[in-house]
């Protein structure tokens, strides 16, 4: 782009010192004045500078863009690897088991056919007592990898307690005051929530709060702070990746490529919420909004005491 600009200035300036003069249909020379000439030359290039640098922006904007699904695409990639680990283990523990019995079987008879033998005997001894050991590895990875698949809905509450609590003690105060049903505890979801918090937490002066309202056909999960909220010109543009930050506008301490706010809205939109960004509360406060039949999970119901009858 630099290059064609600067040919296209050069040629320009050529055009107007060699340029051929127009003329009328009589054959006379139209002349224009010297202060016109240049002002027209000047429109050109200051058209030429404008495309140029048009151009650049556009290409920059596309390069951000490219590289912030990257990082997106990666960090859900990620959370989705920890939420099938679980299912991977219990699903390795349990085809382990017969193979591991079969060894340990073979090996305690070996042992019991090599006693005139020390040696081997030894051998077959210390092979079954491996067999054990890895029999009961398996069995408490299989509990850990079922224990996770039993946790992939939770209260609600729960799940914005989770998101949260890598923030609570960073200083300001966060408050969830939260009621809902039980909701698909989706790694991403969680991922997405806390990246929320950590914005809030990060320009907040004393407290944030996280307050949720279940109404008849959608989920609202509403985070606000009390700080200096979104400058008015970039609320439109909030979320976009690698935007200004608030921070550079007001306090000038943040560090970082601004992708958290993009993550946030790229993940919570996936699962099928809607994003809202205002200022009241009194600073930025940040609306998620689900249809309830895309978040909410049916959970089994805990059972009760057995009822006792009198004879």
């Amino acid at each position: 782009v630099l290059a064609l600009g600067l040919a296209t200035v050069a040629l320009i300036s050529v055009a107007a010192v060699f340029g051929l003069p127009l003329r009328d249909p009589d054959g006379q020379i139209l002349r224009m004045e010297p202060i016109l000439a240049v002002g027209h030359w000047v429109a050109l290039v200051i058209g030429v500078v404008f495309f140029a640098g048009y151009a650049h922006r556009v290409t920059a904007e596309l390069s951000d863009t490219s590289g912030a699904l990257f990082a997106t695409q990666m960090a859900l990639s990620r959370e989705q690897r920890l939420q099938h680990l679980g299912g991977v283990v219990a699903a390795a523990a349990h085809e382990m088991g017969t193979p591991l019995a079969t060894i340990k079987l073979i090996a305690g008879e070996l042992a019991d056919e090599l006693r005139d033998r020390p040696d081997l005997h030894a051998d077959a001894i210390a092979l079954r007592d491996s067999a054990d050991r890895c029999a009961a590895i398996l069995r408490s990875m299989g509990r850990a990898g079922k224990d996770d698949l039993h946790m992939r809905a939770a209260p609600l509450r729960a799940v914005l307690e989770d998101a949260a609590q890598p923030h609570m003690d960073r200083g300001p105060l966060i408050e969830i005051h939260a009621e809902g049903p039980v909701i698909h505890r989706d790694p991403a979801i969680i991922h997405a929530l806390r990246n929320l918090i950590q914005n809030a937490v990060d320009f907040a002066e004393s407290r944030v709060v996280i307050e949720t309202q279940v109404t008849q056909g959608a989920l609202v999960v509403t985070v606000r702070d009390d700080g200096p909220g979104y400058p008015p010109h970039l609320l439109s543009r909030i979320g976009d990746p690698y935007l200004t930050r608030r921070a550079e506008a007001q306090r000038g301490s943040y560090e970082g490529m601004g992708l958290g706010l993009f993550i946030a809205k790229t993940l919570l939109e996936r699962s099928g919420a809607r994003l809202t960004f205002a200022n009241g509360g009194p600073g930025a406060m940040v609306s998620v909004r689900w249809p309830l039949d895309r978040i909410r999970a049916h959970d089994r119901i805990a059972l009760a005491h057995n009822p006792t009858f009198d004879a």
